[in-house]
């Protein structure tokens, strides 16, 4: 099993494709090696989906 890092001191940044009215924005921390931490910027204090960093490369290859 793994393990989710510890969030509390991450550096979220927001996506540049974010909406700019503050609803709708992805937030990420390059912080942890290996993932890529997730969050709703609305929701700050929620959940948080932690991707491998492989995965999460795939991914936004495939939406360019």
């Amino acid at each position: 099993m793994t393990h989710s890092p510890e969030l509390s001191s991450a550096r979220w940044r927001r996506s540049s494709y974010s909406n700019t009215n503050g609803g709708e924005c992805v937030e990420i921390s390059d912080d942890f090696p290996g993932v890529i931490p997730v969050r709703d910027s609305k929701n700050p204090s929620g959940p948080s989906l932690v991707v491998n960093s492989a995965a999460w490369g795939d991914f936004v290859s495939s939406l360019k």
